[in-house]
């Protein structure tokens, strides 16, 4: 966050807490707010009375659940201290949090150590670039030692974690100046600040900081408020108040409901100033809106106090928007980030007899307005409400919320892996929309992304071919729905779709019609090129005794693991690698249980993978693409009123644009073959390196190879050798054959003929079967005067269970469509496969149908143009036939003399 600070702003930071589960946050929470004046007394969590866990359930459990904040005075300052889940099963609470955090405070218990969910932490700070500062809780138990913890912290978390406790005022002189030291050998600029001065300024130590060059680290008790004024001081000396834009803009980061069902949105203002009243605009789901900020509420706690402005820094709490979603950007704020850690599982939600699932959902969506991992859907083929989980705990609390909320008491299935799927090959997708007085076309560029990149929509189709605001609705489309795989019916990520191209109607085009054309263009485009199955992978780390590594490896292979055996620390073996979630899922048990207490595993989500037994996923799931008829791959296609389907696998058969992405085949180079070179002589002659003489002998052979003088080049060669070369250079020979002639088609589309022509159009008035009749008259005259294979085409689309049917009349063919085809279909088809290698020409005014075949190198007749062709040749018979009667009988030259028959007879031959 870029620019200027306001000039009245308040000195606003946020920093927030993190911890693995049981490490003492809460209490070191409770601490910071007694120490720094902002509560009387401290509370205890065993106590069920401390500041920040105000809810039910987060009382009895003893563990946070949801994100709070608090206001914690810092002489000048006012750091709002956000409180976060530290239960792994609340990961993505405490994620939406880090997105408004200007600095952290994670939590080690001083002793359990580095623990799983800890380095998972860690990671996500680094990733969101979010400085911190450590807190080693729990030193007043028995065993901890300081400089243990700081070496097992160094070496799993970073060299850069300085224990900067001893700067204080009863640090000695001898610990500081290593405290130094360790700081500047982090940084060029400080090492030399320090080689100059001998010590370290409070500006750099606090770039350091906000670099994440350096972690400061501090140990104490928060239960017995050891070590806690440091911090705090720490907090104050090493941090600085961030700058803001003057240009308002915010970013929401959690959504809630206060006792009274109000809805809340918790936001961060990132610039300017959020004022009560103020009109506020965004996108939801590619439509705009606009509404108003009715309330401003500064939270601290479970009490709030109602503001009029908000400046930039601070947290708050608004009502009256109810169109935002959590990690929404308002104002100068960007898009959504995507989130790091998401659910693996998904579970049945299982309600109560009565209790009517379609009825229920919409209360479900008010909990996924707080929650979004859970991504609550119904299933139509399982007829069932799923959810996205990340463990047990969670199940437990999402079950209390809604029987508060709603008084259900709903249950939980067992929790499945959350599989996704990703596009094996870049492909182009055609979807094409149109029933009758409906019509769409989109063509997608389909590409496999980089792993965690998620969905990435694009476009590159130029205004002139497709409206910007039809672009603009398309790529909306696309991006408020989840699309499924055509392996498992997965959730597809990892892909950059892209719009090629499209076509709208001026008249018939209606906004639906692109969100068809879209849906069925994604997923040929998946057909066609195939998905791969991904699973969620874990990062882990397994310490066991030495003894029992070979235990340890066997369950890695089981697993299909990728690990190696990294180090062994005195009696410790430690094992790292990556292996599916599936496997790994309940392993931590099992570990316990053959070391007895003494293996630990940490485990740390690292992303999607390639799956492992892809066959036994796909098998188990029982997807079948073709039948789910809510993700269409096929697309619909109109001729004479009536819409037809098309299977996805010949959709680019009917297409009405031409491909945007062209396929490159590379075929062999036969240059050496044709100069009559092969086998080893081919490999011989690609050796030879030419000399400059001969290369020139070459060229002015080449040059003079045209020319009259032909004596020149010939001069020049002796003996077959270029001069000055010892090497032969073969003759070439080309002789001239004379291409053989491709044979030519006229394809008729009969019925656009016959409602063409007056004639036949008044004709068919009368009998349909005398308009045919008199047309196929009409064309077997044509064929003989042309000489061409002439193909008269019917639709029989409409005629039930009747097969395609060709039948010779007189000396032309006359094919009657099969049922649900129609005669357009047929001519593409018959365009397709020979209008590349023959001369076909189609006889049609349908504009779609001369759009498709101009396109597969066939040339066109309209209606009109047939006809003036059949008259033209007609004419010409006649005009030819009438010349020769007028000399075939001539009664005035028999009585001539011989002479005078000889003169006729000449004169007939020169005028025929």
């Amino acid at each position: 966050m870029g620019g200027q600070r306001s000039k009245n702003a308040k000195k606003n930071i946020c920093a927030g807490l993190l911890a693995h589960v049981d490490a003492g946050k809460t209490t070191l929470s409770e601490a910071m707010l007694y120490v720094s004046g902002s509560i009387r007394r401290m509370g205890r969590v065993d106590s069920r009375d401390v500041f920040l866990d105000t809810h039910e359930m987060e009382k009895s459990r003893g563990i946070t659940i949801f994100s709070k904040q608090a206001l914690l005075p810092l002489r000048d300052r006012t750091v709002t201290l956000m409180d976060t889940p530290g239960h792994v099963d609340f990961s993505a609470e405490m994620e939406r949090t880090l997105q408004v955090l200007d600095y952290a405070v994670l939590v080690i218990s001083g002793a359990d150590g580095i623990q799983g969910h800890t380095l998972t932490l860690w990671r996500l700070l680094q990733d969101y670039r979010i400085p911190a500062f450590l807190f080693v809780n729990k030193m007043d138990q028995p065993g901890t030692d300081r400089q243990v913890l700081l070496k097992e912290i160094r070496g799993c978390l970073s060299d850069g974690c300085i224990d900067l406790g001893c700067l204080g005022e009863d640090g000695r002189e001898e610990e500081r100046k290593a405290c130094y030291e360790d700081m500047a050998m982090n940084d060029e600029e400080a090492l030399e600040e320090y080689l100059e001065t001998g010590r370290l300024e409070e500006e750099s130590i606090c770039r350091l900081v906000a670099q994440r060059r350096i972690c400061p680290c501090f140990f104490g008790s928060a239960l017995k408020n050891e070590g806690v004024e440091e911090l705090l001081e720490a907090l104050y000396r090493y941090t600085r108040v961030p700058s803001y834009p003057e240009e308002f803009g915010a970013r929401v980061f959690k959504i809630a409901r206060d006792g009274q069902g109000n809805r809340l949105a918790f936001l961060k203002v990132t610039g300017g100033r959020l004022r009560a009243r103020m009109l506020l605009k965004g996108m939801d789901n590619g439509e705009p809106w606009e509404e108003k900020v009715n309330q401003i509420r500064v939270y601290s706690g479970e009490k709030y106090r109602i503001a009029e402005e908000a400046e930039a820094g601070s947290i708050c709490a608004v009502t009256g928007l109810s169109r935002v979603r959590p990690g929404e950007g308002l104002g100068a704020e960007g898009g959504s980030p995507l989130p790091i850690l998401e659910p693996v599982l998904t579970c049945r939600i299982e309600l109560p007899q009565g209790v009517d699932a379609a009825g229920f959902l919409p209360k479900l969506r008010r909990l996924e307005e707080e929650e979004p991992a859970l991504h609550i859907v119904w299933d139509e083929s399982l007829q069932e409400l799923q959810a996205r989980i990340m463990g047990q705990v969670q199940t437990e609390v999402l079950g209390s919320l809604i029987l508060e909320r709603f008084g259900v008491e709903a249950g939980f299935g067992p929790g499945n892996i959350v599989y996704k799927e990703t596009i094996a090959r870049k492909v182009e997708g055609v979807g094409h929309f149109e029933p009758l007085r409906h019509y769409a076309e989109v063509h997608l560029l389909l590409e496999p992304g980089e792993r965690g990149s998620g969905l990435v929509f694009d476009t590159v189709c130029s205004e002139e071919v497709l409206d910007r605001n039809w672009q603009r609705l398309v790529l909306s489309y696309l991006q408020e729905k989840e699309h499924r795989g055509v392996l498992a019916g997965a959730p597809l990520t990892d892909m950059k779709i892209t719009l090629a191209t499209g076509r709208a109607h001026q008249k018939h085009t209606e906004g639906g019609d692109f969100r068809q054309a879209a849906d069925r263009a994604l997923r040929q485009g998946l057909m066609e090129a195939g998905t791969i199955l991904l699973e969620p992978c874990y990062d882990f780390r397994l310490e066991v005794p030495e003894k029992m590594v070979g235990r340890a490896m066997a369950d890695m292979e089981k697993m299909s693991a990728v690990f190696s055996l990294q180090q062994t620390e005195g009696k410790t073996a430690v094992l790292t690698g990556t292996a599916p979630v599936a496997a790994m899922r309940e392993y931590q048990k099992e570990v316990a249980a053959y070391t007895r207490g003494h293996g630990r595993l940490f485990c740390t989500l690292k992303g999607y993978e390639v799956c492992h037994n892809t066959e036994e996923v796909v098998r188990e799931s029982g997807y079948e693409p073709d039948r789910d008829m809510e993700n269409p791959s096929g697309s619909v296609f109109c001729a004479h009123g009536a819409g037809f389907a098309v299977p996805w696998d010949q959709v680019k058969e009917h297409m009405h644009l031409d491909a945007v992405l062209k396929e490159v085949w590379e075929g062999r180079d036969e240059t050496a073959e044709r100069q009559g070179f092969s086998g080893a002589g081919e490999s011989a002659a690609a050796s030879v390196w030419l000399g400059t003489e001969e290369v020139d002998a070459i060229l002015e052979r080449t040059f003079h190879a045209n020319s009259r003088d032909k004596g020149a080049a010939g001069r020049r060669r002796t003996g077959g050798r270029a001069s000055g070369s010892g090497y032969p250079v073969p003759a070439v020979t080309r002789v001239w054959k004379k291409p053989e002639p491709k044979e030519s088609y006229l394809l008729v589309d009969g019925y656009n003929i016959i409602f063409a022509w007056e004639e036949l159009r008044r004709l068919a008035g009368e009998s349909i079967d005398g308009a045919r009749g008199r047309l196929m008259d009409i064309l077997c005259n044509y064929q003989g005067i042309s000489g061409c294979h002439l193909i008269l085409v019917f639709d029989a689309y409409r005629v039930q269970r009747h097969e395609t049917e060709l039948l010779d009349y007189h000396n032309i063919h006359v094919v009657y469509t099969r049922e649900a085809e129609t005669a357009d279909q047929f001519i593409e088809k018959f365009a397709h496969k020979k209008g590349r290698t023959a001369n076909v020409t189609v006889a049609t005014s349908d504009y779609m149908e001369q759009i498709i075949t101009r396109g597969q190198g066939c040339s066109l007749l309209s209606a009109r143009e047939l006809k003036e062709e059949i008259e033209r040749a007609c004419a010409g018979v006649h005009e030819a036939y009438g010349r020769r009667q007028q000399w075939e009988k001539n009664y005035l030259a028999d009585i001539l003399p011989g002479d005078g028959r000889d003169r006729i007879e000449r004169m007939k031959e020169e005028l025929i």
